[in-house]
């Protein structure tokens, strides 16, 4: 019954590539793969030297922090990325964002899994939960595009998403229009925690866009304050930790 549900599914709504958008078939069949062969390699992944506290990639093998993050105190332990935020990875995420391209979701989360699944075990996360939107935006959107992303590593992984754990409880700017003190300021006590006390120990935060961290670090510190012991990060992408010459 589940795979002809999805059959039925993918007949109206066939998959389209993430990254040119192109539907990738148009028979029941449900395809194996949810990218274009000519496709899989455009985006430009995190490599190494990457930041030891944020992950953005350095381009300098001594580096050990990017610029943000040296001198920082952030709330959480270490976060990761799968793609440096430029070209196709920028397009395709503003589709999945802003032109309702939810089925990109599962290509995220499995590509996120296949590269940091190892990860996720060694820091022996208990718990995804999703930056959420703000009641205004999520209704204007329709869906939580962080959210979709965590029920695909969820799926992959066991670990379960706790997507209401976190909420949002101030409608706040658009970050990418602020400065680095505004985004600071913009999300004080932006978030809180549905339970005075949280009883998970390792959490993931998971969101589609990592900047200079303001917002990852704003949800661990109030995860944080409910008990949590250790909260890590995963976004689709991430900015450079350098600038281009």
């Amino acid at each position: 019954m589940h795979i002809y549900k999805e059959n039925l599914r993918h007949l109206f709504f066939p998959p389209r590539c993430p990254f040119c958008d192109k539907v990738l078939f148009s028979s029941l069949f449900i395809p194996q793969e949810r990218v274009c062969s000519s496709c899989v390699r455009r985006p430009e992944h995190v490599q190494e030297p990457s930041c030891k506290k944020c992950g953005k990639p350095l381009s300098d093998q001594r580096q050990e922090y990017c610029f943000d993050c040296k001198g920082c105190l952030y709330e959480f332990r270490q976060g990761k990325a799968l793609w440096v935020y430029q070209g196709v990875a920028k397009t395709s995420i503003y589709r999945f964002k802003y032109h309702g391209r939810r089925e990109y979701a599962h290509y995220y989360g499995a590509e996120l899994v296949r590269h940091y699944g190892a990860w996720i075990k060694r820091s022996q996360i208990d718990g995804l939960v999703p930056i959420p939107l703000s009641q205004k935006k999520l209704r204007r959107r329709g869906y939580n595009q962080a959210a979709l992303v965590a029920r695909e590593i969820s799926r992959r992984t066991g670990i379960l998403a706790y997507e209401d754990l976190l909420i949002r409880v101030r409608d706040t700017k658009a970050q990418k229009k602020l400065n680095q003190t505004e985004r600071k300021n913009n999300l004080k006590r932006a978030f809180k925690t549905k339970e005075n006390k949280v009883q998970l120990n390792h959490i993931l935060l998971i969101d589609d866009i990592y900047t200079t961290g303001s917002t990852m670090n704003e949800a661990a510190g109030e995860l944080k304050r409910a008990g949590v012991a250790e909260v890590y990060c995963l976004s689709i992408s991430i900015g450079k930790g350098y600038q281009e010459e």
